[in-house]
């Protein structure tokens, strides 16, 4: 196993390697995307500001009314409309107004969208969302911008905001507000609907081939070793009939079992099971359906097991084995008791049995500190399965030291009183 491991370390270390040229690869496309991104918004951001400019110092532009150019009710200066002729009138349009409109033709182009709020907003709609109220309070902390990505359903977008500071031609509208020179006056978002995607994908791809090619030639020279292994193991510990471990198996797995519950002081139990009846089911199904009950116990048998460090095994012709570690007796009756039971409900018809389908009977007995090695278990465990045979069969019986002393002592009793009723004196001849 020594030889078998130094491939793998090797192949550790590669994955290693390409694992983290993936992810620092990813690291940097994230990096670049978010660079990328905030770029675009802020320069989105930069054009409506220096639009807003102009129009601020001009005190204002007049445009024609319209359908979609209506007076701005929010404005309140003098002479805000303006009679041309009997069919144009023409309305002041101020910054936040152009904002509003370069947003719609924003959304309408190329989806970008715009809003222009604060937290002392004089028309309604400019009322911040509430990631806009937390970039303002961040703003008047002294923040510059904020940028972060959003998923937009499928797809991921970009959300940007940076503060609009109060300049001289401001104050014309908004002084009576109480804003000064360089005071943040609100803000405008910008949300970019759809932003390059990590490319994820190609990196991973390209990674999982240079992993594999690098793998592929690590692997190469122990590949034919590692099936053959895998071959031969499967040969030594596997029952080829049943598919689960063999008696060598089992005896390998119950020293180790045995002699770590000793160091650990844990109880460790072991059933040993027999189908009741089993040559009589041959003689009368033959060996083939003798075959297939040997499978259906077996899988009973694995699928009745608890934990990942239990397990069975084919102990030999139509006897098996359960092994259970940490796992007190009363534990291991309930659960010889569960397999007992469900090997019954399969149903399997047996005309040579009592109950007229196949059974099972099972021993139970678990480690005793006074035992000299397992096979002093695997003894106990087997007692108990006779009696299990002589009570009856389909039953489980388990291995009770202290009531085994007992059974001795009340039989010696009654070997005693026996003998003084038949006037028998110690030493005469029976």
């Amino acid at each position: 196993m020594k030889l078998l491991l130094k491939p793998w370390l090797a192949l550790a270390i590669w994955t290693v390697l390409v694992m983290g040229s993936l992810g620092w690869n990813l690291y940097q496309a994230q990096a670049t995307r978010a660079e990328l991104s905030l770029k675009t918004a802020r320069s989105f951001f930069d054009q409506v500001v220096l639009t807003r400019r102009w129009n601020a110092r001009h005190g204002g532009v007049y445009v024609r009314v319209t359908d979609e150019t209506q007076p701005n009710p929010y404005l309140k200066i003098p002479e805000r409309d303006i009679r041309v002729s009997d069919d144009v009138m023409l309305t002041a349009v101020n910054p936040a107004y152009m904002t509003r409109q370069l947003a719609e033709i924003a959304a309408q182009t190329n989806g970008v969208q715009f809003h222009i709020t604060s937290l002392d907003p004089i028309r309604p709609e400019n009322h911040p969302e509430s990631w806009e109220r937390l970039a303002l309070r961040r703003f008047e902390q002294g923040a510059t911008e904020i940028g972060h990505f959003i998923q937009n359903g499928e797809r991921e977008a970009y959300r940007y905001m940076a503060p609009l500071i109060t300049e001289k031609p401001c104050l014309d509208c908004h002084a009576d507000q109480g804003y000064e020179l360089g005071d943040v006056r609100g803000g405008i978002s910008v949300t970019l609907p759809e932003v390059p995607a990590l490319p994820w994908l190609s990196l991973t791809l390209s990674h999982l081939l240079i992993g594999l090619a690098g793998g592929g030639l690590i692997l190469l020279s122990t590949r034919l070793l590692h099936q053959a292994h895998d071959r031969l193991r499967q040969q030594a510990v596997f029952d080829t009939l049943t598919s689960i471990p063999n008696r060598r198996y089992f005896i390998e797995n119950l020293v180790e079992e045995f002699r770590r519950g000793r160091r650990q002081r844990s109880p460790l139990s072991l059933i040993i099971c027999d189908i009741d009846n089993f040559k009589s089911y041959n003689d009368t199904f033959g060996h083939l359906a003798g075959d297939r009950c040997l499978r259906a116990v077996a899988q009973a048998l694995q699928d009745g097991l608890k934990r990942g460090g239990d397990f069975c095994a084919r102990y030999g012709g139509e006897e098996f084995v359960v092994v259970l570690p940490d796992t007190p007796l009363a534990n291991a009756v309930k659960v010889a008791e569960d397999m007992r039971e469900a090997i019954a409900g399969l149903g399997m018809r047996h005309p040579g049995a009592n109950e007229g389908i196949v059974t099972i009977s099972m021993g139970v007995a678990t480690d005793d500190p006074s035992n000299p090695d397992h096979e002093a278990l695997i003894r106990q465990a087997d007692e108990a399965l006779y009696r299990a045979k002589q009570l009856g069969r389909d039953r489980v019986e388990a291995h009770h030291p202290d009531r085994l002393a007992e059974v001795d002592a009340a039989a010696e009793s009654l070997a005693a009183a026996t003998h003084a009723g038949l006037g028998i004196q110690s030493g005469d001849p029976e």
